[in-house]
């Protein structure tokens, strides 16, 4: 599998999860950016998910990956920031349309919502999955346009 730069964050509702993917990616051989939080201490996420996005959308990293109780606000914050295209996913075939009809580059997850088990097959899929191209990048010339 290729080894990705992959930037990071959570609110204190995602903070568990993030901590053990950033473990996984790490032991697979790629480099991580952590944004915080550093607990499970209240906070806003925010503050957390926008310098994932920005990371991704400055080309500083090749992928991010945000957390929250849901995912759905962390996914909204990512999107905010041009050139994102981040997608809340809950099992493995979402995540692979994320990437292979969506060209996703950076991936929702909410704690609250999913087993650690299949966080972790999400994650997976999720990095090795290719962009079809073809009909898709039409939709995401739109997208960025």
């Amino acid at each position: 599998m290729k080894k990705f730069t992959i930037a990071i964050g959570s609110d204190h509702a995602g903070y568990a999860y993030k901590e053990k993917i950033k473990a996984l990616l790490l032991a697979e051989g790629h480099t991580v950016r952590d944004c915080g939080t550093n607990s499970d201490a209240p906070c806003d996420y925010p503050d957390y998910i926008r310098p994932v996005a920005l990371a991704v959308s400055r080309g500083e990293v090749e992928r991010g990956i945000v957390l929250g109780g849901s995912g759905n606000g962390e996914a909204i914050v990512a999107n905010r920031v041009k050139g994102v295209r981040c997608g809340l996913c809950w099992n493995e075939q979402v995540a692979i349309w994320n990437r292979s009809h969506n060209d996703g580059n950076c991936l929702s997850l909410g704690q609250r919502t999913i087993t650690e088990e299949e966080a972790f097959k999400i994650v997976k899929v999720w990095l090795a999955t290719e962009f079809e191209g073809g009909r898709h990048l039409a939709r995401i010339n739109k997208i960025d346009a």
